[in-house]
C-alpha cells in the first residue's frame, strides 16, 4: 500500500479533515453535547452535515472543531444562533486575513529588491 494508492476501508481518508466519518452520537459524545445541539446548528446553518445512503448524518473532523467553537460560546451563555453567527463571521475573517497574507507575499515577490 503506497500513498499514491491507498486501500483499506477508510480508503485513504485518514488523514482528510473534511471526510464525513463520524456518525451523530459519535459527534455528540465526543463534544461533549446533545444530538439536538447538533440539529439545532445544522438548522442554524453553521454546519451542513453529509448524508450516508441511509440518510443519516455524517460529521467530518473540521464540522466537529467549528461545532466545539459554538458550542464553548453557548456554555458562556450566548444564545445559539448569535453563536453560529460569530462563528461565521471568524471564520470569514480568518480566510479574508489568509487572503491579504496572500496578497501581500504577491505583492512583496513582485516588487523585488528595492535599490538605496
Amino acid at each position: 500500500m503506497t500513498a499514491e494508492n491507498p486501500t483499506g476501508p477508510l480508503g485513504g481518508h485518514l488523514d482528510d479533515d473534511d471526510f464525513p466519518a463520524y456518525t451523530m452520537g459519535r459527534a455528540a459524545a465526543m463534544l461533549g453535547t446533545t444530538q439536538g445541539f447538533l440539529r439545532a446548528i445544522g438548522e442554524a446553518r453553521l454546519i451542513t452535515p453529509l448524508r450516508s445512503a441511509g440518510g443519516h448524518r455524517r460529521y467530518s473532523r473540521y464540522q466537529l472543531r467549528i461545532a466545539a467553537r459554538a458550542r464553548e460560546l453557548v456554555d458562556r451563555g450566548t444564545p445559539i444562533d448569535a453563536a453560529c453567527r460569530i462563528v461565521i463571521l471568524e471564520d470569514q475573517l480568518e480566510e479574508a486575513q489568509r487572503i491579504n497574507a496572500e496578497y501581500r507575499r504577491q505583492a512583496d515577490a513582485s516588487a523585488g529588491p528595492t535599490a538605496v
